[in-house]
């Protein structure tokens, strides 16, 4: 069968870019990053809290708080991401009484909420990976427990652990395709909305186009963060 190309590339300039289509893609974009990003920085900061109570020192206080982190990190790696969002939009949120929050907002929060469960994990493995004289180090300079984890030893997990981190970074760039779900008109559902005027197999090459590009443009930023870090270590 032959495709008229140059037929369907017209009817997507016309779309996007004379009728302005391209507002919606844009806006797209826009709440794509901030879900992305949003999502990861709440991400990071679950983690390393859920990580740091996995391995806090046993007793009857941090066996609770370690079964806690553990059954949270095997609820969100256990279900999918379109299920948390579903939950989360038609479940928690009525059942919290929360009216204010935006699709958007609530979007960036799950993602965030699901990505401190992978995070945890991989500041965990880098929390393991430090030396353990590290932390006898600090312990003997008479630093509490918590002071020499979060000044000390956590530093060098996170240097240790950026490749996974960064991995975890664009895995929710690409993840929030599904954000639909609960009406966020991320990049998928802008995309989506400007193939009602013609054949859809440019609009849907063109939204892989512009994630591919995402990914490169995290990809490089990662790399040149891991650069700055190892030539700081070098000095």
């Amino acid at each position: 069968m032959n495709i008229p190309w140059s037929h369907l590339w017209e009817k997507f300039k016309l779309q996007v870019f004379e009728q302005g289509g391209y507002h919606t893609i844009l806006d797209g974009l826009k709440n794509t990053l901030i879900i992305a990003i949003g999502g990861f920085i709440i991400g990071i900061i679950l983690g390393a809290v859920l990580a740091i109570l996995q391995l806090l020192p046993n007793n009857k206080v941090t066996k609770v708080l370690r079964g806690f982190a553990k059954g949270y990190v095997g609820v969100f790696r256990g279900t999918p991401i379109v299920v948390q969002l579903l939950l989360g939009w038609y479940v928690l949120k009525p059942i919290l009484g929360i009216r204010s929050a935006s699709a958007l907002l609530w979007g960036m929060v799950i993602f965030g909420m699901n990505s401190g469960a992978y995070v945890s994990e991989i500041i965990r493995g880098g929390i393991l990976s430090v030396d353990k004289g590290q932390m006898e180090a600090g312990r003997s300079l008479g630093l509490s427990y918590m002071k020499t984890m979060f000044k000390i030893v956590l530093p060098q997990a996170f240097k240790n652990s950026l490749p996974s981190l960064g991995n975890e970074l664009i895995a929710i760039v690409k993840e929030t395709s599904v954000a639909g779900f609960i009406s966020v008109v991320d990049l998928q559902v802008a995309f989506k909305q400007q193939d009602t005027a013609y054949n859809p197999i440019i609009c849907y090459l063109m939204l892989a186009l512009v994630y591919i590009v995402l990914v490169l443009l995290f990809t490089a930023l990662i790399k040149l963060i891991e650069r700055r870090m190892r030539a700081s270590d070098n000095r």
